[in-house]
């Protein structure tokens, strides 16, 4: 009897040990965890701003200090890293209806309503790239899709404004039309720059040469004799 009391709790706590390991397994490799940890890898530190599509397996997030924007599909296996210049803004977009929006060179278009009875938000990223134009993050789905951010459409539209409010300080931040930089003046010693000659030097002009009196008398006389 002991013994079989014995082999029972052997699988008892063969079974919470498999269950832990199992429950350690499916939170390590939750979707918004691991796509948290491809942003960090992406970015080089943890992202300053994440949003996640769950249901699409994408995410984006946000590096202020280094002025990066990280975009990842298929749950981080592929990605690209924009620089905050090759931004050109994003878009709301409630029951394929753009609400709000942030683009450069045009005012901020802001949003008025919460849509609480939205079915469909959808967050558009625009970039200065010619294979990656946009890239878009469905917030909140239909009612029956359980893997979404949101818990709600007003949750997914209030996610989607900080965002848009993110990217139109980014926007707003990078200058529009940047100047060429200007070497600065020396400023320490000054001193004198060698001459720089351009083309053949110019033969120097002969000096007047001065000549002795005995000279000067004898051709004095040679002139009254040439004049009489």
């Amino acid at each position: 009897m002991a013994h079989i009391a014995r082999i029972l709790l052997y699988f008892l706590f063969a079974g919470i040990g498999l269950t832990l390991i199992a429950s350690g397994l499916m939170w390590w490799f939750e979707a918004s965890r691991r796509l948290a940890r491809a942003l960090h890898s992406a970015l080089g530190k943890a992202a300053d701003a994440m949003v996640f599509d769950l249901s699409g397996k994408k995410a984006a997030g946000l590096d202020f200090t280094a002025g990066d924007l990280a975009i990842l599909w298929d749950t981080g296996s592929h990605g690209l890293v924009f620089a905050f210049d090759e931004i050109e803004g994003a878009e709301l977009i409630v029951d394929e209806r753009v609400v709000a929006r942030a683009q450069k060179g045009e005012p901020r278009r802001l949003l008025n309503e919460t849509h609480s009875n939205a079915s469909r938000v959808v967050l558009r990223l625009m970039f200065d790239d010619v294979e990656m134009p946009e890239f878009e993050l469905s917030l909140f789905g239909d009612i029956g899709q359980a893997q979404v951010q949101a818990k709600s459409p007003a949750e997914a539209v209030r996610l989607g404004r900080k965002w848009l409010s993110h990217v139109d300080a980014v926007i707003k931040r990078m200058p529009q039309n940047p100047a060429v930089p200007q070497a600065a003046p020396y400023a320490g010693e000054a001193f004198a720059a060698p001459a720089v000659q351009h083309g053949s030097p110019r033969p120097a002009e002969p000096e007047d040469e001065v000549l002795p009196p005995w000279e000067i008398d004898a051709m004095a006389e040679q002139e009254v004799y040439v004049a009489e």
